[in-house]
């Protein structure tokens, strides 16, 4: 759709340092922004479309950016499922039959994207292109919170054009009327270049500017108790995790699922109807954000305050304010979805959501979204722009959350990792990375997501159970420092032991989370194909001045760390070194802090 007619009338009046204006004959004009970023080497792109003419117009396309006629082999993409995020993909252009035709006709397009209020599903909004000859790359990232998509195409010789933006009329169900007089600007875009994946992805990370709350400056530690009580949270065993956890250094402890949950306990039937269940918090929910305040921790709660579950008294009888689709309320399973634009359902929200947290006390949510609104909904305009209008309600709930609570720590959840694009990741403090509590995966995935979150907003998950041996601990815990360390797991069960492996872990974290936070990822080599049954090992540097973390984690038919720099041949840092685990064996791990 780039080589169609109203694109071939665009012609250049203006083409400046920061911008470039195109106008057609009849009064279209597209402004494309082009600045340089103030926090990384980075090119922020918007692209805004104005309707001078004397008529309404109807998009059905809509580039956030385009690079035309750049010289690449190779094609860079994140791949994505539930538990199995970040997984990079590497294509020749050769491998996906894209060469050029004998005569330079006809386009070869490889396109890719998602459709849906869940939009990182199946890839990331994420390209890099490599010139094999060169070395050189060139990277985007786009903000898209709901349906996008990326295009990468040949037509002549050996260039390549690649571009990107909403979801379009083919794909995403999209059209938008202009109003005369009026103008439409698509999702901004981030563009790098650099020598290597690991340079233009630590470009585009730094370039993100997330609201963060200013008590959430110190890369402080989660304890999460899903995988202690399983959806199950009662006041006497949050009680009793908030007596173990004083004075171990963790600064949130959040209450996950259930606290509303019917007797039978069924968390997941039960969404939307934010009553707190008062066989299992007699006291109401303040007891408890008061308790884990007496014990130095911030109090937390779970929500998915745009869902409705059958169990809710409003499953059947509030659907006038629900999200529909050709006439009946959409439902995805057995999950019914509010209209973020309704007035009602904002007064609800804010009632049944954000006066809870204030009125209790709770200084963080964890705002988890586990399924997808699919193609479209109804409203007004096309199925594609009521989606998008439907998510823009959600983030502009998360921005009054905010507003009401200004020091309110917000993780933004979504399955895990649906949900990690720069527009969420703007309005959160840090993020769930994935739902991979417990695999073996749970290193890979966490140094997989580096390359397009910060890692001071990746909450990686270590789960401590009685049975772990001193192996197990290490393998969880070296890969929470790849991003944020968030526990969960039995901690009134360990031994003496295995708490003083937990209080080095802590307490090593702490001597290099400036380095996770400020630091760029200069190596990530990882050589397995399986997420669930990996095999050598992986090896992540990450550098700040004078100082490095490296961390290693043994797979199947691993070797030593020695033997896996050597053979790659990787330089590992030298000088003096703090050193925490030990990978001696397969399915290990270990890191250190040089110096």
């Amino acid at each position: 759709m780039i080589g169609s007619g109203t694109a071939d009338r665009l012609k250049i009046v203006m083409d400046e340092e920061d911008m470039t204006v195109y106008e057609t004959e009849d009064g279209l004009s597209l402004k494309v922004s082009h600045t340089q970023s103030e926090l990384s080497d980075v090119t922020e792109v918007e692209t805004t479309v104005i309707n001078d003419s004397d008529k309404d117009i109807t998009l059905e396309f809509m580039t956030s950016f385009m690079l035309k006629k750049l010289e690449a082999d190779k094609i860079y993409r994140l791949m994505s499922f539930w538990s199995a995020e970040g997984k990079l993909r590497v294509d020749s252009i050769k491998s996906l039959n894209m060469e050029h035709s004998w005569s330079d006709h006809g386009y070869r397009i490889e396109k890719f994207g998602n459709v849906g209020s869940m939009p990182i599903r199946k890839y990331f909004p994420f390209v890099a292109l490599e010139n094999s000859k060169t070395g050189k790359f060139t990277a985007a990232l786009l903000y898209s919170p709901c349906s996008w998509q990326i295009e990468v195409l040949v037509k002549s010789g050996d260039v390549v054009t690649v571009h990107g933006g909403i979801a379009d009329r083919d794909f995403g169900h999209w059209t938008k009327v202009i109003a005369k007089g009026s103008s439409f600007t698509a999702p901004k875009a981030l563009i790098a270049e650099g020598d290597s994946l690991e340079d233009v992805c630590d470009k585009l990370v730094k370039a993100q500017s997330p609201n963060i709350s200013p008590v959430d400056d110190k890369m402080g530690i989660t304890f999460n108790e899903y995988c202690t009580t399983w959806g199950n949270p009662t006041i006497d065993n949050l009680k009793k995790i908030a007596d173990r956890l004083e004075g171990k250094g963790i600064q949130y402890l959040v209450m996950d699922s259930g606290w509303y949950a019917d007797d039978n306990g069924e968390w997941y039937e039960n969404r939307g109807n934010w009553e707190t269940n008062l066989d299992r918090f007699p006291g109401g929910l303040k007891e408890l954000a008061d308790y884990v305040r007496d014990k130095g921790m911030i109090p937390g709660i779970w929500f998915e305050p745009e869902v409705v579950s059958p169990k809710t008294k409003y499953y059947e009888t509030e659907t006038d304010h629900m999200v529909k689709k050709d006439g009946y309320p959409l439902t995805v399973a057995s999950t019914r979805f509010w209209d973020m634009e309704d007035p009602w359902v904002k007064e609800y929200l804010k009632t049944n959501v954000i006066d809870t947290l204030k009125d209790n006390g709770f200084g963080y949510i964890k705002v988890d979204y586990n399924d997808t609104m699919g193609m479209g909904c109804d409203g007004d305009e096309s199925m594609g722009e009521n989606i998008r209008k439907k998510v823009l309600g959600t983030l502009e709930f998360f921005d009054k959350m905010k507003e009401e609570i200004p020091e309110l720590v917000i993780e933004n959840c979504s399955s895990g990792g649906h949900r990690l694009e720069p527009t969420f990741m703007s309005k959160a403090s840090m993020a769930s990375f994935s739902d991979a509590h417990e695999t073996k995966s749970l290193p890979i995935i966490a140094a997989n997501v580096q390359r397009v979150i910060k890692p001071e907003q990746s909450q990686i998950w270590a789960v401590m159970r009685k049975d772990d041996s001193d192996e197990r601990l290490f393998y969880s815990f070296c890969a929470t420092f790849l991003g944020r360390m968030g526990l969960s797991g039995d901690i009134y069960d360990l031994s003496d032991h295995q708490w003083q492996i937990v209080d080095d872990a802590i307490a090593f974290y702490k001597q290099v989370s400036h380095i996770i936070k400020d630091g760029k990822t200069t190596v990530l080599k990882q050589e397995t194909e399986s997420y669930n049954a990996p095999t050598s090992a992986q090896l992540v540097i990450r550098t700040l001045g004078d100082e490095s973390l490296v961390v290693y984690h043994r797979f199947e038919n691993s070797e030593s760390l020695e033997d896996f720099a050597k053979r790659n041949g990787i330089q590992i840092p030298t000088g003096e070194k703090v050193v925490f685990g030990s990978a001696d064996k397969d399915f290990s791990a270990k890191a250190f802090l040089i110096k």
